[in-house]
């Protein structure tokens, strides 16, 4: 496995995250030169992960772990070592925090791996070798692990790293390894080739594979149903008007509108001509492009074409024949327009890993010494994490506030905020700093929402406020006020803003959507084209996030009673009804966050408890109470598996991880019961 292929260098190299960056910023760094005792620890640690990859598939952050006790060390701090159970819950919480402040980053925030797709890394490695931004070797090594770690002993790899082997995932993946230096006679190379061929070969691979292979050269553009840049340019009531989208949707079929539209090829290299010959079952000169459009590996189908879609892509397959110059132009100009726009207003983050990598392609294209592009190439570091399992590309830039804000609340719900008040100060000065304080610019023009007052789920500089996040950032600021000793608090105006924002966010059905509101009705849903994913189409309503703003608004209007009294009282009770509205018959609430009914009924109980509802008075909370109790295990535990989510019924998760406990659930479980006076 450590044979690397990309140069002869030292395999034992330690990797630190910059606690001098600030901002959030999660920005992993190279060590050659670290102590022989620290290397074994993150090799030990290393070949832990692979041992029990079967059993589990995520990191547990040693490598961050190694570095917080080398940082302690050096201090002269050794983490305590108990001989036995906390005697208390009391106590067991204080030694968990005094745990987890030794992970806190000197900015306030926790960070933490935020990986799990497959798919982020291969674009990212592709639109590095098109504009030829250098991968340092340790960067390229690192991903190789992460690569090949990943990759199933069949060969092939997943959508995400908890799923099964599919074309989408092991097409670009094996385009990845190649690109980063593996060889086409290597084991794992040769592993993935056998898979894509027994399979029917990388021509059935998903739209989005279709286009990333399309940039590289090695797929013909005329095998993709069309992604007309000329959205951008039709008349906000075209149903499939850009702008109705949901926002992670339409901002991803942004800059590929803008490359399907130029058509923009990487140039013929060797590898190009060899991955040509690699990834299909016959000659690349032989196949029939435009069949392989509607060519989809019936192991990567989620949502199939509907017959609306297929239609609209024959009407599209037809407009491409006679496009007018002077409009396909015209939308080209448009869509760039509105990628600086998304650039610029994320400080080149954007506001995912997908369009980072599209947009990055597409500013490369339209000018290759431009500063637009130097900026995306610098800010390449914020979404890659480093762990034991390797490097990857995650799937934001962090989850930054969105965890501090839960762990400060936690820590303040144990009554211990007066002995951890480093901890709980340094965790509220990155809630304060991480509040978004301005509109962006022309918010309307490019479809944004409004932002000041929000909060987002990572750093501020990634800009993207989201109704959760906001509500979970308040509620931690709220907090704040009832600590004498706390210093910078947020002024009442801070507060407000927040408030408005929710406000601003709620939905005529009274339900709260992510980052904006719903735009346009669930029939668009006919036209998802991704294959792979459901309901993408259009900002849905989320019983989360529909939780999350009630119990912000509720702590609000306790400490502010004379702000906006009558529309706050008034969102809360709309927001309950709603929450009521989507309860299912057996007493759960679906998740689409977490996993699944087990975050979902965390949510929707934790909000009819902060509008005042118990087990006492209250049927839907009795009816979710019952549910959660029939799927308690013999041993008192919880764990939901992630295919809940998929089948949309409750799932039971049957590992048992190394550490002897079982999977996602029991905190969530136990913490429903506290909210909802719920134990008996």
């Amino acid at each position: 496995f450590l044979a690397h292929p990309v140069g002869v260098f030292a395999t034992m190299v330690m990797w630190i995250l910059d606690q001098t960056v600030g901002e959030g910023r999660q920005v992993w760094r190279p060590v050659h030169n670290a102590p022989v005792h620290v290397e074994r620890a993150a090799e030990r640690a290393r070949s832990l992960f692979r041992e029990n990859i079967g059993e589990a598939r995520n990191s547990a952050d040693r490598i961050y772990r190694i570095q917080c006790q080398e940082q302690l060390r050096a201090k002269g701090i050794e983490l305590p070592r108990y001989s036995s159970p906390a005697p208390t819950a009391q106590e067991a919480a204080r030694r968990g925090v005094r745990f987890y402040e030794t992970l806190q980053m000197d900015d306030g925030h926790w960070p933490g791996d935020y990986g799990g797709p497959m798919f982020l890394l291969p674009g990212l490695v592709i639109t590095c070798y098109i504009t030829g931004t250098p991968l340092s070797d340790d960067h390229r090594f690192e991903m190789i692990r992460y690569l090949s770690n990943h990759q199933y002993p069949d060969g092939g790899w997943g959508l995400h790293i908890e799923g099964q082997p599919t074309m989408f995932g092991t097409a670009l993946n094996y385009v990845a390894l190649r690109i980063l230096g593996v060889k086409r006679d290597d084991k794992r190379a040769e592993r993935a080739r056998q898979w894509i061929m027994e399979h029917g070969g990388a021509t059935s691979v998903p739209s989005w594979g279709k286009f990333w292979l399309a940039t590289l050269g090695v797929y013909d553009w005329e095998g993709l149903n069309p992604v007309p840049p000329e959205l951008w340019v039709a008349p906000y009531w075209l149903p499939l008007f850009a702008g109705r989208m949901w926002c992670h949707c339409r901002v991803v079929y942004l800059p590929m509108g803008y490359i399907y539209g130029k058509r923009h090829t990487a140039a013929i290299t060797p590898l190009i001509e060899s991955l040509r010959e690699e990834l299909y079952t016959q000659p690349y000169s032989d196949i029939d492009w435009v069949k392989q459009r509607n060519n989809i590996n019936e192991i990567d189908l989620y949502t199939p074409h509907s017959k609306l879609l297929k239609f609209v892509n024959k009407l599209g397959g037809l407009y491409e024949k006679y496009a007018p110059r002077f409009l396909r132009d015209w939308a080209c100009r448009e869509c760039m327009d509105h990628i600086h726009h998304e650039d610029e207003t994320t400080k080149y983050i954007d506001i995912g890993p997908v369009n980072k990598a599209i947009n990055m392609l597409a500013v490369w294209y339209d000018n290759p010494n431009g500063e637009a592009f130097r900026k995306h190439q610098e800010r390449i570091v914020d979404y890659l994490w480093l762990a034991e399992d390797g490097m990857k590309m995650q799937g934001y830039n962090g989850s930054q506030l969105w965890d501090t804000a839960f762990a400060m609340q936690a820590i303040v719900s144990t009554g211990l905020e007066d002995e951890f008040r480093t901890v709980v100060q340094k965790s509220h000065d990155y809630v304060n700093y991480s509040q978004v304080q301005e509109d962006v610019d022309n918010n309307e023009h490019y479809y944004r929402h409004i932002s000041k007052g929000g909060w987002p789920f990572s750093t501020r500089d990634h800009g993207w406020p989201i109704s959760d996040c906001t509500a979970e950032g308040l509620k931690a600021a709220l907090v704040g006020l009832d600590m004498p000793w706390l210093q910078d608090k947020l002024s009442p105006q801070r507060f407000y803003d927040g408030v408005n924002v929710i406000l601003s966010f709620q939905n005529p059905n009274g339900g709260w959507a992510t980052y904006e509101n719903t735009r346009d009705e669930t029939w668009l849903e006919a036209l998802n084209p991704s294959e792979v994913y459901g309901d993408i189409m259009i900002d849905y309503t989320y019983v989360e996030c529909s939780s999350a703003c009630v119990q912000a608004l509720s702590k609000f209007a306790k400490k502010f009673p004379n702000h906006r009294t009558k529309e706050v009282q008034h969102s809360i009770d709309r927001g309950i009804r709603y929450i009521r509205s989507i309860q299912r018959a057996d007493g759960s609430w679906i998740g689409s966050w977490g996993v699944c009914f087990t975050y979902g009924c965390w949510f929707g109980m934790e909000a009819l408890a902060a509008a005042g509802y118990s087990y006492e008075d209250d049927d839907a909370v009795r009816r979710c109470c019952d549910f959660v109790v029939s799927k308690q295990r013999s041993d008192g535990s919880w764990g939901e598996s992630y295919l809940s989510c998929v089948d949309r019924e409750y799932r039971e998760n049957k590992k048992i991880w190394p550490s002897g406990e079982y999977g996602l659930g029991s905190a969530f479980v136990d913490a429903r019961k506290v909210s909802s006076s719920t134990c008996d």
